[in-house]
């Protein structure tokens, strides 16, 4: 009998790079849709993290690859110039808001990780400071510095870096007892104490911390740590890699709270699946010290050529609007559901407790009753589980957050089925219908 993919897959890929939520297999993929061996189609409410930004085999993405890989000028800009990664660099410093007149340059690499990494090496060479100041419950990065400085990583046990400083992510649904203005206040004391020090580098944080629980935070706040930052004269890194280039109904999410950061971070959907990130900030930051950031494919003639394909594709198909119109829809039937508006006589609203969110950025927050508003992580694990059953992927973060990032070409009609699927996902696995059994071996987080 022959082995199945799954089996293949337990035989043979390493352990270190699994974060597996239920058994999910795949062979194709168009617009929003994910299929399975068996021809099932499943509706894909993460995009992969946010990565397939444009969704599985885009026409201009599939385009732009092919003509690209017929002609490749070579396989990377370590040591050589091409067409697309300087046009790539152009496109990128057009459309990323400068916070003053310095040149800037643009930094081409892999993944969000290393383009976080780079940036905080940096600026650590550029001012002689060894400290970063980073948020609880952050992540930038899976390796590295970019590792050492994410809270939801050291949280997992991995070692932080000796220099972080790690400060609160004020959260608007679980503010602490004096509410979220002082939790505000303690997290800007926190910051500017660590900045009083005259040992800090530079700060890095995320529009929306996403895997930490997918928190929007309190207006207001993104541009009082901006403030703070640039009265200490300590750059502000923003890291745009998952929620950045329009998911949140703007280009950049930073722009929601009218902030321009020194330094921007992109990656996972910059590609469309394929291995892109990049860094906007200032030349005497980024140009110093020449070849410390040597990665031989990075720049490569496909990866640039799809990355200025994403970035046309989302002014030409006016992609950042669609994300905010259908934000408004999926946010508003998710709400139906929490007000009690779903079927089985509206079980699931018993255990949502939040819908939040920007655009296509939308987290789902289950809790144990609506009265003591106490997570649910075991109902997210098993929800997340039942909602795969029935025909569609989504995984959770901050332990019981159900994250909603779909490709940003979602239908209407298919925002409106997700909806139905994850109300009786809820329902059911509140009814007992996914076993401990079957989740077992699904850690997830």
């Amino acid at each position: 009998m022959t082995a199945s993919l799954l089996e293949r897959d337990a035989r043979t890929i390493a352990g270190v790079e699994k974060l597996r939520f239920f058994p999910l297999e795949v062979v194709s993929g168009h617009g929003a849709i994910l299929v399975d061996p068996a021809g099932r189609e499943l509706v894909d409410l993460s995009a992969t993290w946010t990565a397939a930004g444009l969704g599985h085999g885009h026409p201009a993405v599939v385009e732009a690859v092919t003509q690209a890989a017929r002609t490749a000028a070579g396989a990377g800009g370590l040591s050589a110039i091409h067409p697309d990664s300087v046009g790539l660099a152009e496109d990128l410093l057009a459309r990323v808001p400068a916070p003053d007149s310095r040149e800037r340059r643009v930094y081409l690499g892999h993944a969000g990780t290393d383009a976080n990494d780079v940036v905080l090496r940096s600026c650590r060479h550029a001012s002689g400071r060894r400290t970063v100041i980073a948020f609880e419950h952050g992540y930038h990065g899976g390796l590295g510095l970019a590792m050492g400085v994410s809270g939801e990583q050291i949280d997992a046990g991995h070692a932080a870096d000796p220099d972080v400083v790690l400060v609160p992510y004020p959260n608007p649904f679980r503010p602490g007892p004096d509410g979220i203005e002082s939790d505000v206040a303690g997290s800007l004391s926190a910051i500017r104490e660590a900045l009083g020090t005259g040992r800090v580098a530079c700060l890095i944080v995320e529009p929306i911390l996403s895997d930490g629980g997918l928190v929007v935070p309190p207006e207001g706040f993104l541009r009082a740590v901006q403030d703070v930052c640039r009265t200490a004269r300590v750059p502000l890194v923003c890291d745009e890699v998952k929620v950045g280039l329009g998911r949140t109904g703007l280009l950049h999410a930073f722009q929601h709270d009218g902030v321009v950061p020194d330094i921007v971070t992109f990656g996972k959907a910059l590609g469309a699946g394929l291995p892109i990130s990049a860094a906007v900030g200032p030349a005497e930051i980024l140009d110093h010290p020449a070849g410390s950031a040597l990665l031989t494919t990075a720049g490569n003639p496909i990866c640039t050529a799809v990355a200025r394909t994403v970035l046309h594709t989302l002014d030409a198909e006016d992609l950042v609007a669609r994300a905010d119109q259908a934000g408004q829809r999926f946010r508003a039937g998710l709400r139906g559901l929490a007000a009690g508006g779903g079927g089985d006589q509206g079980r699931s609203a018993e255990r949502i407790g939040d819908v939040r969110g920007r655009g296509l950025t939308i987290g789902l927050e289950l809790v144990q009753d609506r009265v003591g508003v106490a997570p649910d992580g075991d109902l997210a694990r098993r929800a997340v589980y039942r909602a795969w059953q029935l025909g569609a992927v989504v995984y959770y973060v901050g332990g019981n957050v159900l994250e909603i990032t779909p490709p940003l070409v979602i239908s209407d009609d298919e925002i409106d089925r997700s909806v139905e699927i994850l109300d009786q996902a809820i329902s059911d696995a509140i009814a007992g219908k996914v076993t401990d059994q079957e989740v077992q071996a699904y850690a997830g987080w």
